[in-house]
């Protein structure tokens, strides 16, 4: 398997033994297991900035329900 070197401060390292130590894995275990998540296909960082970008009538908050339309329920 190959290998890889990373250069971390020590306040990086203690941060990784600790959570390493949390999972009760390796640190080598627990630095592929985060290296691989992050190489998933997960959404862009900026998906986000696109909440309230479209500018569109049709996207609308819809009103509340009045309760009375709620069903009838058990009094306790």
């Amino acid at each position: 398997m190959p290998q890889i070197s990373l250069y971390v401060d020590n306040e990086t390292l203690q941060k990784v033994e600790h959570a390493a130590k949390l999972e009760n894995k390796s640190i080598s275990k627990w630095v592929s297991s985060k290296l691989k998540y992050s190489l998933q296909n997960n959404l862009p960082d900026e998906w986000l900035n696109l909440f309230g970008s479209l500018k569109d009538d049709s996207f609308i908050e819809q009103p509340e329900i009045s309760i009375k339309h709620d069903a009838k329920r058990e009094k306790l």
